[in-house]
């Protein structure tokens, strides 16, 4: 059955005139029906987050953090709903949706909750002027919420859970590829008790309603996570308003670097998880390799088994590891990297025009194998650009000091991975990377409260505990003379 998908304005559930279709990747079916909404409804939900701001803005600490604590709650009763929801959307495991994203989604709001009753604001005394000053931080107004398809759910609340916490309304704009869950979290705030108007969501074509969101006068804030190019189009399209606040996690082309000391057998998984997880659809996956000259037979070997091992199938098999990519168009822009490869003296060693796909797969599913490149230089396009899927590109490399700068001659700078047993290698390594976070021997463990975010192309500002609540509000210094 087709899902029939509203836009959310002010509590309501309000169709549009025009839709866009949306196809379930593993078969290639249509899913859902996504409102195709244009200015009209953009204008119509950021009203109705600025009405909101003015009371909403003005809750305690207190009530927002229980009004998110529902949230929740009402997420973690619907875990099993949401999950089958995601991976019929985006194509994961559901074993991933139900063990991690969704829970991630839950825990994103109980965060946030605990955060802001523990936040602590600064203060200094100037005795010899018998004065005290003390910060305050008051919420910036309402925000555009931009998030993308490869976590759905997981990334949309990362982004929403911050903001109202902090006092901020919002306008949020899922990604039309993934719409699905973005929708059921609609019903859940009605559930919740957020009152009308301080989440609205807005369904529909970036290039589209995109432009309409982030000029709008009324909006203060914009938080967008996806590609550097749409990226860049936020900053050009804002660059008359500097008033608006910006942070924007882009892109990532994240370097692997195993040095000759690393222990490959403990760590094969954790680095095969860093290039095929999710589809190596995750901005933060290592997808080019510099392995040492003297560990490289050893490496790819041990790569290429742990990439033929990986069930690639339904969403919805037990026994799956990797789903299908997101869309036809997205399967279309990974396997031209692939071809490209095999027409430019690569050499694949597995997935891709080298195995054959497993004869259940469906013919109409968005399926690609892991796949393992090597023989390339540096400035190759899949060396230097961003794939997208669960393609790894290896190469070799000789000293610390040239894989450093080697790693570094990137555009982008959101994360790597450093492999190695040498304690003060790892330091030296990590410090001198371009990277905005870097994981030594092991991938993807994250903490709330460290910074997130890229350097260079990879993106401006910092999300986390307390970044995000420093993007959401303005700081304000109160100075008292008690004399």
């Amino acid at each position: 059955m087709v899902v029939e998908i509203s836009n959310f304005i002010n509590n309501v559930f309000v169709p549009t005139s025009t839709r866009l279709e949306s196809f379930d990747p593993s078969n290639g079916q249509l899913l859902c029906h996504v409102p195709d909404s244009d200015k009209k409804e953009c204008d119509i939900a950021v009203e109705a987050a600025a009405q909101a701001f003015k009371s909403w803005s003005l809750t305690s600490h207190l009530e927002r953090a229980k009004i998110l604590n529902r949230i929740a709650d009402e997420i973690e009763k619907n875990i099993d709903e949401l999950a089958k929801a995601e991976s019929q959307d985006q194509g994961k495991p559901l074993s991933v949706s139900t063990n991690f994203e969704i829970p991630r989604a839950a825990y994103n709001f109980r965060f946030f909750a605990a955060a802001i009753l523990n936040h602590k604001n600064e203060s200094t005394e100037l005795q010899h002027l018998k004065s005290f000053n003390y910060t305050t931080e008051v919420p910036s107004g309402v925000a555009v919420l931009i998030s993308p398809w490869n976590l759905p759910l997981y990334l949309l609340t990362w982004k929403i859970a911050p903001c109202i916490a902090s006092g901020c309304t919002c306008v949020c704009k899922p990604s039309e590829f993934t719409s699905l869950t973005a929708f059921m979290l609609c019903d859940i705030l009605l559930k919740a008790g957020l009152p009308p108007g301080v989440v609205n969501i807005v369904f529909g074509l970036g290039s589209k309603i995109g432009n309409e969101l982030v000029t709008h006068p009324e909006i203060k804030l914009i938080s967008f996570t996806g590609g550097t190019v749409t990226g860049n189009i936020i900053r050009q399209a804002t660059s008359k308003q500097p008033f608006k606040r910006l942070s924007l996690e882009l892109g990532g082309k994240n370097p692997g670097i195993v040095f000759q000391d690393a222990d490959l057998n403990k760590h094969i998984k954790a680095i095969g998880n860093s290039c095929f997880q999710n589809s190596g659809q995750i901005c933060l996956c290592s997808s080019r390799y510099y392995v040492h000259v003297s560990r490289i037979k050893e490496f790819l070997d041990l790569l290429v088994n742990y990439a033929r091992s990986l069930v690639v199938g339904s969403p919805f098999d037990s026994k799956t590891n990797m789903g299908p990519v997101v869309s036809r168009q997205h399967y279309d822009k990974v396997m031209s990297y692939i071809n490209q490869a095999a027409k430019s003296g690569c050499q694949i060693l597995c997935g891709e025009t080298v195995d054959e796909k497993p004869a259940e797969l469906n013919s109409n599913g968005y399926y690609i194998l892991p796949t393992v490149i090597t023989n390339l230089e540096d400035s190759s396009p899949l060396m230097q650009e961003e794939i997208f899927g669960p393609v790894v590109c290896v190469t070799t490399f000789h000293e610390e000091d040239e894989v450093i700068e080697r790693a570094n001659n990137n555009r982008y700078g959101l994360a790597a991975t450093v492999w190695t047993k040498d304690v003060g290698q790892a330091h030296r390594v990590s410090r001198a990377l371009l990277a905005g976070t870097t994981w030594v021997n092991c991938f993807l463990i994250r903490d709330l409260n460290m910074p997130f975010g890229g350097f260079k192309e990879s993106g401006t500002g910092r999300e986390g505990y307390p970044y995000s609540f420093e993007f959401f509000t303005e700081k304000k210094t109160i100075c008292i003379n008690y004399a």
